[in-house]
């Protein structure tokens, strides 16, 4: 048995397979996000803690029998986490969140020393954890001298499960210290924020062992001595090796609080004026390129918020087949934006409205400027030598086909849906751990899902979607003046 534990920005899943991978159970605890000023994004990471016994222990009362037998344990958890440790192992402050916007300046700042684009192969975006240290650096000195250690938050959760202070390739990658196509720390980068390698912890793949359970937490979980904790996989990197997404050409897009657009790479294809993130994927000797926006299902949910309806019923009204864009125009900028516009001060905007702008004409907006972000993305992905034929969907906004249908015609490439299973992150975190503790071939073991249906461009569309899409592009140079 293998268990794959996922740290969300919303909650901790745990997910419990065999050796075949076939899934046994699942179980999650809850988190909230702190935002205390415009622009923040904090956890506690006590409540990672709390969220993971939750989640662990309700596998352990569920499938006692089946608990006792796992062997491995892999993690995924949010990327970009400033999580700072004193030399007790105490944790200094609130862990600042990837989608934390508050060290634009910094980030601006660091990414102006042009070793950073040239070693990292990225864009130093603000969500970044090395501008975070920066911020902090300027801001809670106090703090600051007393780091020991900079722990990415699964990492944190990785100290408490085993004692160890490790990372692994593809979440350090995230971090603006990272020699990327090298995939080991920077001491040139490390020292341009006044920091040490002493301060990072060591470096593993994802797919080899990342220290051993403590003895303490496998009495009370029932499993045995010697539970490997593999080195695991940054958010988006683990839901790769669930879909099976790590193989030159192999993409999918991500439906999730923030929206990516994903594609594994044989080899290190750095291009950051493009706001691409060019980042070591979880397997040895392999990267990934992808695009990132923060705010997707976040979009959708905001605007359920507002209107006192929930997600499934705005989208419900809209019906199953899809329609031409009506002249109305959103800006899904809600926190910022990343690719392709590293802008952390823009904000969402609704253009064109009238009279005859119902409820229904509003969330097909919200969606189909979700849809036009991730085209952003393709074309960000194509500028840095990237081409996708067709892409699988992922993420709780994957359930609408209306949205898909939306994606592919904007795209203009077919949108594969999985069979029914849990591909995402847990499941690839299990994965890893199922092969640091076996050691079988990653490649044969993060295989692909079925495909049960695919979504295909609506060509009669193609035409007004064009036309739609370049509204939306024109759109932000037009009001970026008026946010900075």
């Amino acid at each position: 048995m293998y268990l794959g534990l996922d740290l969300g920005t919303s909650g901790v899943k745990a997910m419990l397979i065999d050796g075949e991978q076939r899934i046994i159970g699942s179980a999650s605890g809850a988190l909230d996000v702190s935002r205390p000023h415009s622009g923040w994004s904090e956890q506690d990471p006590a409540h990672w803690i709390r969220a993971t016994e939750e989640a662990v222990g309700a596998l352990a009362q569920k499938f006692p029998t089946e608990m006792s037998a796992v062997k491995g344990i892999g993690l995924s958890g949010h990327m970009h986490g400033a999580t700072l440790i004193d030399k007790d192992d105490r944790v200094l402050r609130p862990c600042i969140l990837w989608n934390d916007t508050r060290s634009f300046k910094e980030a601006a700042e660091l990414d102006a020393d042009p070793r950073f684009r040239a070693i990292t192969g990225n864009i130093v975006f603000p969500g970044f954890t090395a501008p975070k240290l920066v911020w902090v650096k300027n801001n809670e000195p106090e703090i600051f001298a007393k780091v020991a250690k900079v722990l990415l938050p699964k990492d944190y959760l990785r100290l408490w499960l085993t004692g160890e202070h490790i990372s692994e390739m593809s979440d350090s990658a995230g971090t603006s210290w990272l020699d990327t196509g090298a995939r080991k720390w920077s001491a040139e980068l490390l020292a341009a924020t006044d920091l040490t390698e002493s301060q990072m912890p060591s470096l593993v793949e994802g797919t080899e062992p990342g220290g051993t359970l403590r003895g303490e937490l496998s009495s009370k979980w029932g499993m045995g001595a010697g539970v490997v904790v593999a080195g695991g996989a940054g958010d988006n990197a683990a839901s790769a090796c669930g879909m099976g997404t790590v193989a030159e050409g192999h993409a999918f897009v991500s439906l999730g609080t923030s929206g990516v657009l994903f594609a594994a790479n044989g080899s290190y294809l750095p291009k950051p004026e493009s706001a691409v993130h060019a980042f070591c994927h979880a397997l040895p000797n392999t990267w990934h390129q992808m695009g990132v926006i923060l705010s997707a299902t976040d979009a959708l949910n905001w605007h359920a918020h507002v209107t006192g309806k929930s997600a499934a019923e705005l989208t419900g009204e809209l019906g199953d087949a899809l329609k031409a864009p009506t002249g109305v125009t959103f800006l899904p900028y809600l926190s910022g934006e990343r690719t392709p516009h590293n802008d952390a001060q823009i904000r969402g905007a609704f253009i064109g409205l009238g009279h005859e702008s119902s409820r229904a004409v509003l969330t097909q907006a919200v969606m189909e400027g979700v849809t036009f972000a991730i085209r952003d993305n393709l074309e960000a992905l194509k500028s840095a030598g990237t081409s996708i034929s067709r892409v699988t969907a992922i993420g709780g906004g994957s359930r609408s086909r209306y949205w898909l249908a939306s994606i592919a015609t904007a795209l203009g490439v077919p949108v594969d849906i999985p069979a029914d299973g849990d591909f995402g992150a847990a499941f690839g975190a299990a994965r890893l751990g199922l092969i640091a503790a076996t050691g079988a071939d990653p490649v044969a073991v993060c295989s692909a899902p079925e495909t049960e249906a695919t979504i295909d461009p609506v060509a009669a569309l193609s035409g007004a979607y064009e036309d739609a899409y370049a509204r939306y592009r024109a759109a932000y140079p037009a009001i970026r003046s008026l946010m900075h």
